[in-house]
């Protein structure tokens, strides 16, 4: 593939055909779902739900991509995370409650087996990753 000339690096890309339009719009609604049901559901996330959802949203329809920018809940982390990679220390503590929930209902309730041990340290691997994340 060879790169760009200076006529078509300055003009607008082009657009995407329905077809992956829709798929997209498809995905970003699923992960919008998804993100709302992680507010409630402990163990679910719901941060990264919302950022595939705007990513998606981005490139198929402006209309929600707007709407979530500008939405008080979702809007904050989306211009955070778009300025760099950062994360509100409000939100690494409350994944890191929910991750801590979510551990001690595993704990008690769950299986004793490689599933448990492979999801109590996925976890502790994001929290890790997450709190090295810069702040707004």
């Amino acid at each position: 593939m060879t790169p760009p000339s200076d006529d078509e690096s300055s003009a607008a890309p082009r657009p995407l055909p329905w077809p992956v339009r829709w798929l997209l719009l498809a995905f970003a609604v699923l992960s919008l779902a998804l993100g709302i049901i992680g507010i409630v559901v402990p163990g679910l996330p719901t941060t990264v739900f919302i950022l595939m959802a705007a990513w998606a949203a981005a490139r198929s329809s402006p209309r929600l991509y707007r709407w979530l920018w500008n939405h008080r809940l979702f809007g904050p982390s989306l211009r955070n995370w778009a300025q760099g990679g950062k994360v509100s220390r409000r939100a690494k503590w409350s994944a890191t409650a929910a991750m801590a929930a979510s551990a001690v209902i595993l704990l008690l309730f769950g299986p004793r087996n490689w599933a448990l041990y492979f999801a109590l340290g996925s976890m502790a691997c994001v929290l890790a990753w997450l709190w090295r994340r810069p702040e707004p």
